[in-house]
């Protein structure tokens, strides 16, 4: 009877050892599947030569932040400085002070704790011509 003890106070404690370790990669597992969900609805953009915004004429219509991300991202082909100008609808607007370096092929992350519907460009310090994915 004392080995049945034994063994049956063994198993409980590797059952618990195991809930724990599920447990604590839930905030990370959660994460990761944001990042998917997020970059995963990505965008892609071409933005022309000789432009600084991206929507930009003859056909501007904002980019609107989505629900899938809390951010707004951006993965450029090459090198970028790029900041974004956001548009309440209330009217006017609202651009960052400073540009973030978009690394070429790496997600970065240009705004933070966007609301959803937020309408938005980009604005990149250079005016020659970027291609590359966002998401919002």
């Amino acid at each position: 009877m004392y080995v049945r003890a034994r063994i049956a106070a063994a198993t409980a404690s590797i059952v618990i050892a195991a809930g724990c370790l599920v447990a604590t990669a839930g905030p990370a597992a959660a994460a990761e599947q944001g990042a998917r969900s997020c970059y995963g609805n990505a965008n892609s953009y071409t933005k022309a030569s000789g432009q600084h915004l991206y929507p930009n004429y003859p056909t501007l219509n904002y980019l609107v932040a989505t629900t899938d991300c809390a951010d707004i991202n951006i993965k450029s082909d090459t090198d970028r400085y790029v900041k974004v100008c956001f548009h309440p609808k209330s009217g006017g607007t609202q651009c960052q002070a400073d540009y973030k370096l978009a690394k070429a092929g790496s997600w970065t992350v240009i705004a933070t704790d966007v609301k959803d519907k937020t309408h938005y460009q980009f604005y990149f310090r250079s005016d020659a011509k970027s291609t590359g994915q966002y998401a919002s």
